[in-house]
């Protein structure tokens, strides 16, 4: 099961982005649709402490946010250091 969890919308310019950043990362990730599934939805709302808009964006257990957080991580070279810490733990505790 991917480690990274981004709830989206199929109509969504900044899913899109989000998707295309983490793709040129080489990193899977579980794309969850909550356009029309409204127990999905509120399982998003839920994690994400309320938040609304999509995407919503999970890097293991961590909550980063929407794509404006994931491009910051990025601009401040703060991601790839996350994506290596997430794989340091999924390696760690695979059998």
């Amino acid at each position: 099961m991917p480690r990274i969890t981004l709830y989206t919308t199929p109509y969504c310019g900044f899913c899109r982005a989000a998707k295309v950043l983490l793709q040129t990362k080489a990193v899977g990730f579980n794309e969850i649709d909550v356009s029309e599934d409204f127990g999905k939805r509120e399982e998003m709302i839920a994690r994400a402490s309320g938040e609304r808009t999509v995407p919503q964006i999970f890097i293991g257990d961590r909550h980063v946010g929407g794509y404006d957080e994931l491009a910051q991580f990025e601009r401040e070279a703060k991601l790839d250091a996350l994506l290596v810490e997430l794989e340091a733990v999924i390696g760690t505790s695979a059998p």
